[in-house]
């Protein structure tokens, strides 16, 4: 029986205080849902290069590699 009453068509009654506004076009959907989330990802992004303070030395390249020779073996008595 409860199952019966929470049928999709009950929707079409609006509830009490709801007063949904007009729909976004396709241009503000894009925007808003695609075009809104890559640019504050590449504002962030920018950011965080512009305002990288590490030091060169700690970075880890190619160019920055230095290798150690290795230990002669030996024992020690």
């Amino acid at each position: 029986m409860m199952l019966l009453m929470t049928s999709p068509a009950l929707a079409l009654t609006r509830d009490d205080g709801d007063d949904p506004g007009n729909g976004l076009s396709v241009i503000e959907t894009l925007g808003l849902f695609v075009v809104a989330p890559i640019a504050l990802f590449a504002v962030i992004a920018g950011l965080v290069m512009v305002l990288d303070k590490s030091h060169e030395s700690h970075r880890v390249t190619t160019r920055n590699i230095k290798t150690k020779p290795k230990a002669e073996a030996g024992s020690k008595a």
